[in-house]
This record gives structure tokens, C-alpha cells and sequence, in this order.
């Protein structure tokens, strides 16, 4: 078998858990029904749904009738925002989210600003929090909706989520999140946040992809949704279509293995990224990107001056599988928004490195990398 590199990509998907996938595989033979037929194949796939629904419910603090399955964080940002768009036409049609989201929020409020909506993009600090004094002073009487994400996907910095719902509630303002990045990793909870929509995602806590969700309330107050997919009335008649089962399940265990796991995970994932930071930080013209202490424990996100930015990831890509920036944005042959949010130059934005460390990783294997990305650097620099 030929040689892989160290795998330090872990925002942008992560290998199905070896007991994720167990629990998976009698849902493609042996109960294969559909959820919605009434018959005892049908009520085994629905036994099987419905506990999944309660293990994502309760790592939120949420009912489990308030879990909308969705095809992932990206279907359900869509449904949240434009699902509300619709829905609260005659409130207002302003809506505020920050210039650091990610593309899943960013694009739909961009195509709601073409049906006739003012979209505020809020700017952020250099450490790439925003500031609530900023936040409070755009917030009008016809703003309907507030989405900022709980963890960046490509600087790991966590947003003051509480106090953004708390704002949001006082001023009678829907607050959506996504937490795609965050759930498993630190602890959520509607309940305390004020959150009234929040979009999940399976495949970053080591489960399959192709499936999420998203959370919404149910009462106090109660979020009407606009549906975006037509031709059922399946999951509260929010989102038609037959329920995959077997992701489902995964999805399920996933997010009680990871709440299981979080405190011990968080340690070991701290270690790493603080030894990867102490050892590329003793080269000159390394800069940290986002805040240093709030932030996801297994996000080091850095950008490298004196370096080809294109040159710098082709003689990384022996060493080590890692992102630039969002891998749901490779393609784009500009800099990433984000950081260049944060005030980096073009140029330093385009030489970064996010490095996205997993549960599976070794001390010996971020001394590997650290290794090698100082001597990559050191050549191309000379």
C-alpha cells in the first residue's frame, strides 16, 4: 500500500467511528423499511429514528419533536434562513450575519438580498469575534432573523453565543446558528443560548455524510418555517422526503459517543495544537489566525509570510492532508474571506494553513508534521 499523509483535515469531514458504522449496517438489510409506512418494518426504521432524534435533542437541550432531519449544516441553513424569509414577510425584511460565515449562509442571504431583503454583514475584531456593541447598534424594528455560527470552520474562534441570544430575545429577533463545527466538540444548549434555529451536520464528529439537522423551537415563541422541499409532510411538514435511516442511526450514536468523549477528547486535542502552534511559532513571520484561547481545541489555523502560498500547501502534500481554507471552497481562486475579514493581506491569506487535528491523532504524528512544515518553509523561504 502506498504512503498517505497525516490526515489533519478533520474540519472538513471525518472517518466514520468504527461503532458508528456497527450500528449502521443493520439499518441497510435486516430493517430496511420506510419510517413512514405503517406496518412493523416501517415502525422498526421509526423506533430507530426516533431514538436518534432524542440523543441529538438531549446534546442540545432540546425536545426531540424539534429536530428536523435535513441532508446536512447546508440544507439546513438554507431552510432556516430563507424558511424564515418567507414566513416573516410581514414583520420585516432585514436581516443581519457576519462576513466570517460560511459560504451555506453567506449564499442564501446573498440570494435573498436579490428577492428584495437588506442583508447586514456585520465586520469582526481581529481575533474574529464580533462585537455585540456593533451587533446592538444594527438591530431595527423590521430585522427578523440573526444568524452568526457558533465555531468558525476555518479559524475555530467561538462567537459569544448566549449573549447574541440574549440580545436577539429581548428584542423579539429570531437567532439562528450554525453549530456544524461546534456540536460534540463544546456544550450547546438551546435553552441557555436563546437560540431558535440551529443547523447541525454529522460528518465532522465521525459520522457519515449526507446527513443533518436542524433544531427549532417549538414554543417561546414558536418558529414558523417556510418549506423549502415540497411533496410530503414529512418531518413536521418542514422538510419532505423519506428519512435515510441508516444515517440517521449513525448520526445518533455519533453525537452520544462524542458528548461521552468531549472532556477527555478536548485535552488530548489541546495538546496536540498547542505543541503543533509552540513549534511552527519559533519561525519568524508566523502569525496565529483568530483568537488564541477561544477557539475549538483541535483548530490551529495559521498564515505564513515570506512564502508562495500555492507552493507552500504542494510541498506540504506529501507530509500532511490539510486545507488552505473551506473545503467547500478549493475551487475559488481567491483568498479566504475570513481571514482576509481579520485584516491579513492577500498575500498572507493566500500562504495559510489550517491544520484540523482528529481524535485519532498522535503526538508522534504532529511532531511529524511539525517537522516538515518547518523545513518546507525554511526551503521555500531560502
Amino acid at each position: 500500500m502506498s504512503y498517505r499523509p497525516i490526515y489533519l483535515d478533520h474540519h472538513a469531514t471525518t472517518p466514520v467511528d468504527p461503532m458508528v458504522l456497527q450500528a449502521m449496517l443493520p439499518y441497510f438489510t435486516d430493517f430496511f423499511g420506510n419510517a413512514a409506512s405503517n406496518h412493523q418494518y416501517g415502525w422498526e426504521a421509526e423506533a430507530a429514528i426516533a431514538q436518534a432524534r432524542q440523543n441529538i435533542a438531549q446534546a442540545i437541550n432540546a425536545n426531540p419533536e424539534e429536530i428536523i432531519f435535513t441532508s446536512g449544516a447546508t440544507e439546513a441553513n438554507n431552510l432556516a434562513i430563507k424558511g424564515v424569509a418567507e414566513s416573516y414577510l410581514e414583520k420585516g425584511r432585514h436581516i443581519i450575519t457576519v462576513a466570517t460565515e460560511h459560504s451555506a449562509v453567506l449564499d442564501p442571504c446573498q440570494y435573498l438580498e436579490k428577492c428584495g431583503f437588506d442583508v447586514t454583514y456585520l465586520p469582526v475584531n481581529p481575533d474574529g469575534l464580533i462585537d455585540l456593541a456593533e451587533l446592538a447598534k444594527n438591530l431595527r424594528p423590521d430585522t427578523i432573523l440573526v444568524s452568526v455560527m457558533v465555531a468558525n470552520n476555518e479559524i475555530g474562534v467561538i462567537q459569544p453565543i448566549a449573549e447574541i441570544g440574549r440580545l436577539c430575545q429581548a428584542n423579539n429577533i429570531l437567532f439562528h446558528t450554525d453549530a456544524a463545527q461546534a456540536l460534540g466538540k463544546i456544550p450547546l444548549d438551546v435553552q441557555a443560548m436563546s437560540i431558535h434555529l440551529m443547523s447541525l451536520t454529522a460528518h465532522k464528529i465521525y459520522a457519515p455524510k449526507g446527513i443533518g439537522a436542524l433544531y427549532v423551537r417549538r414554543r417561546d415563541p414558536k418558529v414558523i418555517l417556510t418549506p423549502q422541499l415540497h411533496g410530503g409532510s414529512h418531518e413536521r411538514g418542514f422538510r419532505s422526503g423519506t428519512l435515510y435511516t441508516p444515517q440517521i442511526v449513525g448520526f445518533g450514536v455519533a453525537v452520544e459517543l462524542a458528548i461521552a468523549r468531549m472532556v477527555e477528547e478536548n485535552q488530548h486535542l489541546s495538546e496536540l495544537r498547542d505543541y503543533l502552534w509552540s513549534q511552527l511559532a519559533t519561525l519568524p513571520d508566523i502569525y496565529l489566525n483568530g483568537h488564541p484561547t477561544k477557539r475549538l481545541a483541535g483548530n490551529l489555523n495559521i498564515s505564513v509570510g515570506n512564502v508562495d502560498g500555492s507552493k507552500l500547501l504542494l510541498g506540504l502534500q506529501s507530509i500532511v492532508a490539510l486545507s488552505s481554507g473551506a473545503a467547500c471552497s478549493v475551487a475559488k481562486p481567491y483568498p479566504s474571506h475570513v481571514l482576509t475579514a481579520l485584516g491579513r493581506s492577500k498575500t498572507l491569506a493566500s500562504a495559510s494553513l489550517r491544520f484540523g487535528i482528529g481524535r485519532s491523532n498522535t503526538m508522534a504524528e504532529i511532531e511529524e508534521v511539525a517537522k516538515g512544515a518547518i523545513a518546507t518553509i525554511q526551503s521555500l523561504r531560502t
